[in-house]
């Protein structure tokens, strides 16, 4: 939908330099640049990451073979759980650059939040199989050796991890991306039961022969605790749950652009990396259509700059009722879903 930028940021040189200050694109093809440049930034963390937690379970589990660690099996097993769930994500992110067609009529970013149940389901596999093992353990001791050993690959694994979260959560944080930001996470709380472990190999040499699977039972609950999360967000995703402070922020964004008279429903949903809206706001019915265009597109503008991460949005104009007119007469036997009630003067 073309517009006139002037009538926003103003006309001359000083409308083109607070344009350019805005560094925000309507040109359907920069914003497509700008989600294939997240879908690469996506791809490049998940590769790093990739080869990080590889590196440090196949360390692990060497370590693992030599001491018969049940706490560090656990650690390991969640490393390369960890690892492989750059898998659907990187199906996902390929996915995502596929254009909009007439069957996915808004493209492929949904796959993201299919990868996010898949890393979920990682989650909870890895956390059942370590604490089978604590448990199993427990009901049958064995000695573990190579304490030291264990202890440093231990703290390896955390080093691993932590390295690994923070760029992945940094990363999926940038390019809106929750299934990259709950793997972080993932990583993070393996990093940090990666010290449970190192504690349980001190405690073994302290004489605590049970301190072991301890540890492993220590890192299935850390972990039961993960899951929790990863699943939440991933549900809220799913479901087109944003914050409400960024409902608020979108509807007193349009309620400040001139010739709005009321704000109506406002819909925000995320579909891949990119926000999109729905707004219906409400002006004088004496208005030509061209003027009410006017004002709705002033708004779309407004919204595409102010609302971070804003991909585009719908808005409709409804004239106000001030002659006891209802405009809605055509659909009004559809009525609205309950609880929603359309725009009123």
């Amino acid at each position: 939908m073309a517009h006139d930028h002037d009538q926003d940021h103003g006309g001359g040189l000083l409308g083109k330099v607070k344009h350019l200050a805005a560094g925000h694109s309507h040109d359907p093809a920069q914003r497509s640049d700008a989600a294939l440049a997240a879908s690469r930034q996506g791809m490049r963390a998940l590769s790093l990451s990739l080869a990080g937690l590889g590196l440090t379970a196949l360390a692990e589990l060497v370590v693992v073979i030599i001491s018969g660690s049940v706490g560090l099996l656990g650690d390991t097993l969640h490393n390369f759980a960890d690892a492989l769930t750059a898998l659907p994500l990187g199906v996902a992110f390929i996915l995502g650059r596929r254009s909009p067609n007439r069957r996915y009529t808004y493209g492929y970013g949904r796959a993201e939040d299919l990868a996010g149940l898949a890393i979920v389901a990682a989650i909870a596999v890895s956390t059942a199989a370590a604490g089978y093992a604590s448990v199993l353990r427990l009901l049958h001791p064995r000695t573990v050796h190579g304490l030291g050993a264990v202890a440093g690959a231990a703290l390896v694994g955390f080093a691993g991890n932590e390295a690994v979260a923070s760029y992945r959560i940094r990363v999926g944080r940038s390019i809106g991306s929750a299934a990259l930001e709950a793997d972080g996470r993932h990583a993070r709380a393996d990093g940090l039961t990666s010290l449970a472990v190192a504690a349980g190999a001190a405690g073994v040499a302290l004489g605590w022969r049970e301190a072991d699977p301890v540890a492993g039972l220590v890192i299935t609950v850390a972990i039961l605790g993960v899951l929790r999360t990863a699943a939440r967000d991933i549900y809220r995703r799913l479901m087109d749950a944003v914050s409400p402070e960024l409902v608020s922020q979108a509807e007193a964004v349009v309620a400040a652009v001139p010739g709005v008279q009321e704000v109506g429903q406002v819909r925000v949903r995320w579909i891949g990396h990119d926000l999109r809206a729905e707004v219906r706001l409400v002006v004088d019915a004496d208005l030509s259509v061209v003027q009410a265009h006017d004002i709705a597109e002033l708004a779309h503008h407004r919204l595409l700059h102010e609302v971070p991460r804003l991909g585009d949005a719908l808005v409709h104009a409804d004239p106000c009722d001030h002659d006891g007119t209802d405009h809605h007469r055509q659909t009004a036997h559809h009525g609205p879903a309950e609880g929603e009630a359309r725009p009123q003067p």
